[in-house]
């Protein structure tokens, strides 16, 4: 397995998600979306399995004005402004190889090889 863990120190569910993999001892790599967010190409990764870009959005983020900007910009923008502000996604986003997940999953962690 090839984990990445996208999400910050503060997300209570990203840690819990780090405690997850660390209890079966499967390595991963932590990556802090508020000091390197996330690239182009892992975010296209991540929206081809999850289909929709609204399920990634966190309503309760504290980048309220982002998140309402993003919600009105027409389909071809909204990316480079997720890109700009990853703080708006949803945390963890956890991706092993071609698979991912958007918040706290273990029934589908379980299933990854």
């Amino acid at each position: 397995m090839n984990i990445q863990i996208f999400g910050t120190k503060k997300s209570q569910d990203t840690k819990k998600a780090e405690r997850y993999f660390k209890e079966r001892g499967i390595k991963f790599q932590a990556v802090d979306l508020k000091e390197k967010g996330i690239s182009k190409g892992e975010f296209q990764s991540v929206l081809s399995v999850v289909g929709d870009l609204e399920e990634m959005l966190d309503e309760k983020t504290k980048e309220r004005e982002a998140y309402q900007l993003i919600r009105y910009l027409a389909k071809e923008d909204k990316i480079a402004k997720v890109l700009e502000y990853p703080m708006v996604l949803k945390q963890p986003i956890v991706r092993n190889g071609k698979q991912a997940t958007v918040g706290y999953c273990p029934d589908i962690w379980k299933t990854w090889e």
